[in-house]
C-alpha cells in the first residue's frame, strides 16, 4: 500500500512539474521588449512540401536585445521564411539582406506592456488550476487506495504531503510570474 500511495504522490508531483514547465514555455514566447529566439518557436514554413519548425531549417540568434537573426541553411529558403515570419501575425517586420533575416524588435508601448501582463497573468492561472486538478487527481487515488485497505491516518497523511507540494509549486508559479511581469514592465 505505501508503494502505491508514494507512485501517487510522485505522479501529482510530476503533472505540477510538467505545469511549470508548460507556463516557462509559453512565458518565453511573450515578447518582453528583450529579442530571443523563442519569439519564433511557433513559426513553421513550407520547407519542399513539408510543414517544418523555423529553427530546423535556419539558425537563429540574438546579436543584441534588440535584433533576432534568422540564417537560413540554404538560401533558397530565405523567401518562404520571410513569408512564414509575416504569417505568424507576430508583429515583426523582417528584413531581407539575401544572406540572412535581420528582425528588429520594436520597443513595447505602456499598453501593450499591460496587455502582456494580463496575458502572463492568465497562463499563471492556467498553471495553477494545472497543479490544483494534479492534486484533486491524487487525492481521489489516495481515497480508492483507502477504500482498498490502506489505513486512514496513512491517507490522511499522504493528503497533507500532497498538500505541501500543491503549495510549493504555487510558489513557484507565483515566482515565475513575478520575474516574467517585472521583465515585461522594465524600459
Amino acid at each position: 500500500m505505501e508503494d502505491e500511495m508514494n507512485l501517487v504522490i510522485e505522479m501529482a508531483e510530476e503533472k505540477m512539474e510538467n505545469a511549470i514547465k508548460y507556463l516557462t514555455d509559453e512565458l518565453s514566447k511573450l515578447r518582453a521588449g528583450k529579442a530571443s529566439p523563442h519569439m519564433l518557436d511557433g513559426v513553421t514554413v513550407d520547407y519542399y512540401g513539408t510543414v517544418t519548425p523555423l529553427d530546423r531549417v535556419s539558425n537563429i540568434n540574438t546579436p543584441d536585445a534588440r535584433t533576432i537573426l534568422v540564417q537560413p541553411w540554404e538560401k533558397s529558403m530565405l523567401e518562404p521564411i520571410e513569408k512564414a515570419i509575416l504569417h505568424a501575425n507576430l508583429g515583426f517586420n523582417p528584413v531581407n539582406n539575401g544572406e540572412v533575416l535581420r528582425i528588429v524588435v520594436p520597443v513595447l508601448t505602456e499598453e501593450r506592456r499591460k496587455v502582456l501582463v494580463k496575458q502572463v497573468k492568465g497562463e499563471g492561472e492556467n498553471a495553477r488550476v494545472s497543479i490544483r486538478n494534479a492534486r484533486r487527481e491524487a487525492n481521489d487515488e489516495l481515497k480508492k487506495l483507502q477504500k482498498e485497505g490502506m489505513p486512514e491516518d496513512l491517507e490522511k497523511s499522504a493528503q497533507q504531503e500532497v498538500q505541501k507540494l500543491t503549495d510549493t509549486y504555487i510558489e513557484k508559479v507565483d515566482k515565475v510570474l513575478e520575474r516574467k511581469e517585472e521583465e515585461i514592465m522594465t524600459v
